[in-house]
């Protein structure tokens, strides 16, 4: 008697190759972002409370760059504002409402910045 076959039960289990029609693809190019210097980014600055269970956050989006860089710049904002945050969905979540003082650190490191909202 054989051995028995072990059983796939999802994608993973296939190594993450996925199938493709386009006759360019090539396997394995993943392409990394190139970030924008700050003087070509158009950031927007949001004063948000949906839900999040009434706590009040600042978001930041529009950025365009690798997943490193923002992180860089969401630890920048976090330490100087004092507060915690995130990353998620390529925005930064800063708790609390620091919407002007983000924008002035975002001035100050020579990103366009806009206030979007109330």
């Amino acid at each position: 008697m054989g051995k028995k076959e072990k059983k796939i039960n999802d994608l993973s289990a296939l190594g993450g190759f996925v199938f493709s029609t386009n006759d360019d693809f090539e396997y394995g190019s993943d392409e990394v972002a190139d970030t924008l210097a700050p003087k070509e980014q158009r950031l927007e600055a949001v004063f948000s409370n949906k839900g999040r269970g009434g706590k009040t956050v600042t978001i930041v989006r529009g950025f365009i760059g690798s997943e490193e860089d923002l992180k860089a710049l969401a630890k920048l904002l976090k330490t100087k504002c004092g507060v915690g945050g995130s990353v998620k969905e390529e925005e930064i979540i800063i708790q609390g409402n620091y919407r002007d003082k983000i924008m002035e650190i975002l001035k100050k490191e020579g990103y366009n910045v806009k206030r979007v909202g109330g």
